[in-house]
């Protein structure tokens, strides 16, 4: 059982948010503390400055009411929305706040994946605590 768990939420189709809510619930201990955690990634200076800042918070404000609505399928679960690069983020931020377990969905494999790399392999790699992987 786990005490403090992290569920990386990324909204695109084909991610099992449900899934990975319904692990947690079970992988749980009684009181743990449940984060769905939503990465928006960083854009580089010489390409933020053509974005205009409305868009970027209108943008945050939307990620944020989306992940509160994944947080209220857990009781005392919270939803935060937190600006960096993908995998780094979850894992840096896991480790900051004493994640002891990773619930992530992951996609089917695809060629660029293999050159590339995506999250879910990139926190498998480098997490510091248990990652659960959900297809």
């Amino acid at each position: 059982m786990y005490n403090n768990i992290v569920i990386p939420v990324s909204f695109e189709e084909g991610r099992d948010i449900a899934k990975a809510t319904e692990v947690a619930q079970k992988l749980a201990s009684p009181g743990a503390q449940i984060t769905f955690i939503h990465i928006t990634e960083s854009v580089p200076t010489y390409v933020a400055d053509f974005i205009p800042p409305d868009a970027w918070e209108s943008r945050k404000a939307e990620a944020q009411k989306r992940i509160d609505a994944c947080a209220e399928a857990i009781e005392g679960a919270k939803g935060l929305v937190v600006d960096g690069f993908s995998g780094r983020t979850i894992t840096d931020w896991s480790k900051e706040h004493g994640a002891d377990l990773i619930i992530i969905a992951s996609h089917q494999p695809q060629m660029s994946d293999i050159f590339l790399g995506s999250t879910a392999a990139w926190v498998v790699r480098h997490a510091d605590c248990p990652v659960h992987v959900i297809r």
